[in-house]
């Protein structure tokens, strides 16, 4: 065959014709391949999502806020889109987060079980987002997109052993992760009280010291065969209670440095955290990331500390809001927002980034600062807060998205909407599709946002109390209507003698309605008038309505491992993460000093 068509003369002349033909087939092709590759990278948008910590929805300026200065945040709304129906999943950080980062009810992953504990409390412990759940990120970065998470976690780390990681940020998806596995918490302020079960801790001390100490001191009687009477009983008692009691606080004094830590990636980087400085350091990590990216898609997920309370606010916002020291917080959150837009902005990549800003859930009133001053969000209109199940005070959250060149500026959208819809939205603009293997609650939220359609394709949003289903919201086909019925409130809220910071799901807690309470939210967003069989001529309809609803809703519930049992919230020493000798961890990184070029204000 060589011979025939590569011998000599006009079929060697031929044969150099064909290879040439050959050759610019080949290069037309990989050119072409080349092509349309790079054309799939320009089209995949870089995605920078902003997630605040129990900040309410009412307390920034585009929301109604005339008291706290939000600026920048204020600029992402005028230049985009707003949702003012945006919901979160549920009214406590854990569970909101995991069904954020998979579209998919808490229910679905055992991320909430209902009873005393409700979020992830220690670092040491075996609950976490399970390894099954495929996140958004763990999509994207199959994707080609570089991913990162800077700042709050708090959906586990370890399952078995210190350094397993399998509830970790890379074991989700995220290539980078700079920030706190666990939260801010009172635990990470020196001379604050610890968050740790703060109501029951006086009790167990007494009663864990009396109880041990009595039995400590008759085991030790009885191996030594020793007989005490009198005064000596009480020598010994005394000298096993304070045994007891310098062990029982000495593990509690231990909490902010086993609580309070920085990681970057696996590593523990700084035990305990410097909170003073620590926001500063999230932001200068969020713009190293942004910049080292800038020429492939990105991902980025910054999770604020703000406004969790303790507050650590730097000295340049320190007494600048007229809303004490929580204003002051929410004002320096906004300085950092400013900050990530700026370097998107002078990056040149404002067309090619698809920017969200949004809060985990509702404000919280519980806290009480040093001068009287209530130390959380405001909600608004809205009844209830952080913890409150139902009531749209804990789930009703600011929304915003900015895409020049993609996305209208100035737009309003009233329509329902949900956390879980981000999801669904950023998979497809990365050109990926949805896990088949799974239900996904959340919706493509593009088309809404652009324009193109007017309705939320949300009929119905069910609302859990751990694994109780609290309120169902039914927005009809077909109607501007938005009803909500509430099988069960907090009774804390009913009963000012009954006080929970986070109200429990179940039994005592809780006020059961038979018919359930039922709202018209279009009439009344507050939720301060049920309505009834006089007042709505449909109301028997309506209750049937969302009962079909709840019934086809759990035919796609299935049974998981539920991940906040007590065996898998309490602390184990062998998964606790620690740079130095557990149990007297701790270290500091270097950059520290660093950091203070990019101080607040400056």
């Amino acid at each position: 065959m060589r011979q025939i068509f590569c011998g000599k003369g006009r079929t060697m002349d031929l044969c150099r014709k064909l290879k040439n033909i050959v050759v610019i087939i080949l290069c037309s092709s990989s050119t072409l391949m080349m092509c349309v590759t790079c054309t799939e990278t320009d089209h995949q948008p870089n995605i920078v999502l902003i997630m605040a910590d129990d900040l309410g929805i009412g307390d920034i300026g585009c929301y109604g806020n005339t008291t706290i200065r939000t600026p920048n945040i204020d600029r992402l709304a005028k230049e985009g889109v707003m949702l003012t129906h945006h919901i979160a999943a549920a009214p406590l950080c854990t569970p909101s987060r995991a069904s954020f980062m998979t579209g998919r009810y808490p229910i679905r992953s055992g991320m909430d079980n209902g009873y005393r504990v409700r979020v992830l409390m220690f670092t040491g412990c075996s609950g976490g987002l399970p390894k099954n759940e495929i996140t958004f990120a763990k999509i994207l970065q199959k994707h080609g997109y570089s991913t990162g998470i800077i700042g709050k976690w708090h959906l586990g780390v370890n399952c078995e052993t210190r350094n397993d990681y399998c509830h970790h940020p890379l074991s989700h998806g995220f290539d980078y992760f700079y920030g706190t596995p666990f939260t801010n918490a009172k635990d990470c302020k020196p001379g604050k009280q610890s968050v740790i079960f703060p109501e029951f801790q006086a009790i167990v001390y007494l009663a864990a010291e009396v109880i041990f100490a009595g039995l400590l001191m008759l085991l030790v009687l009885k191996w030594t065969g020793y007989i005490c009477v009198g005064w000596k009983c009480i020598v010994w008692f005394a000298v096993f209670y304070f045994l007891l009691l310098g062990s029982w606080h000495s593990v509690f004094g231990f909490l902010r440095h086993w609580n309070c830590l920085v990681m970057r990636d696996h590593h523990v980087v700084q035990q305990p955290s410097n909170p003073e400085t620590l926001s500063t350091r999230m932001t200068k990590e969020a713009l190293e990331f942004i910049e080292r990216n800038q020429k492939r898609p990105f991902l980025l997920f910054m999770s604020f500390l703000h406004v969790h309370t303790p507050f650590f606010t730097t000295k340049t916002f320190v007494g600048k809001s007229n809303h004490g020291s929580y204003g002051d917080n929410v004002e320096e959150m906004d300085w950092h927002v400013g900050q990530i837009v700026n370097s998107i902005n002078n990056l040149g990549l404002a067309n090619k980034t698809l920017i969200y800003f949004a809060s985990d859930h509702g404000g919280s009133r519980d806290s009480v600062g040093i001068n009287g001053e209530i130390e959380g969000g405001w909600n608004g209109i809205y009844r209830g807060k952080k913890g409150h199940a139902g009531w749209e005070g804990g789930i009703r959250v600011p929304g915003i998205f900015r895409w020049p060149g993609h996305l209208p500026s100035g737009r309003k959208i009233d329509e329902p909407t949900s956390l879980m819809d981000i999801y669904p939205t950023i998979i497809d603009l990365a050109g990926a599709s949805l896990p088949q293997d799974r239900v996904i609650d959340g919706r493509n939220l593009m088309q809404l946002l652009k324009g193109d359609l007017e309705r939320s394709a949300h009929e119905f949003l069910f609302h859990y109390c751990g694994n109780a289903l609290s309120a169902v919201r039914w927005h009809p086909k077909g109607s501007d209507a938005v009803w909500k019925a509430h099988l069960f409130t907090p009774r804390s809220e009913a009963d000012s003698g009954y006080h929970m910071d986070i109200d429990g799901c179940h039994d005592e807690a809780v006020s059961h309605h038979n018919p359930p309470l039922l709202f018209d939210l279009l009439k009344d967003p507050s939720e301060a008038n049920p309505l009834s069989p006089v007042t709505e001529p449909l109301f028997h309809e309506i209750h049937d309505q969302i009962r079909r609803g709840v019934e086809q809703h759990r035919e796609t519930l299935t049974s998981v491992p539920l991940q906040f049992s007590w065996n898998n919230v309490l602390w184990k020493p062998w998964l606790q993460p620690c740079c130095g000798s557990f149990p007297f961890c701790g270290c500091s990184e270097d950059n520290i000093e660093s950091s203070k070029s990019q101080e607040p204000g400056k």
